[in-house]
């Protein structure tokens, strides 16, 4: 059992990179689908113990900019003994304003959201409890991803 936790601003490719590597495999946990929720984060702590409960693999696909937003979700992980994987989507501010002027309607986000979301990036950490963390840019068929920290399947380097 997997949880992916994507890192990284507005239109820099989260939700195309969870369609063509994790759909067939995950279950996608997103804020983006509660829209008119008071608490999403309540309510994506809900579901993500939920699919734990099961035995379900998860992507949480947000922007989760700071290690206190990626924080609760990487300890009800751990207390489900989940595998935490982490993929930093390496976009520049100005590759995503380009990216999101191309969305319509709800997909598009001001400007400024993705402004504030760069401000605020912290680049994730093994600290945090991550087992394996990947760096995502674009590449010629699509997406590169490289490591960026493995660690050891026992943990031992926490």
């Amino acid at each position: 059992m997997e949880v992916v936790i994507f890192v990284g601003l507005q239109a820099a490719g989260k939700s195309s990179f969870f369609r063509s590597r994790f759909a067939a495999t995950h279950r996608l946990i997103s804020k983006d689908l509660m829209r008119n929720r008071r608490d999403p984060q309540a309510r994506q702590l809900m579901l993500l113990e939920q699919a734990l409960r099961n035995g379900e693999s998860v992507v949480v696909d947000n922007t989760n900019p700071r290690a206190a937003d990626r924080a609760s979700i990487i300890t009800l992980a751990r207390s489900y003994n989940a595998t935490i994987t982490g993929y930093l989507f390496d976009a520049r501010p100005g590759e995503c304003l380009r990216r999101n002027a191309l969305r319509q309607g709800r997909a598009r986000v001001p400007d400024v959201a993705i402004y504030a979301t760069a401000a605020k990036l912290e680049y994730p950490r093994a600290e945090e409890g991550f087992d394996a963390i990947f760096r995502v840019g674009p590449g010629e068929s699509g997406f590169q991803i490289t490591p960026e920290l493995t660690f050891p399947a026992n943990g031992a380097s926490r």
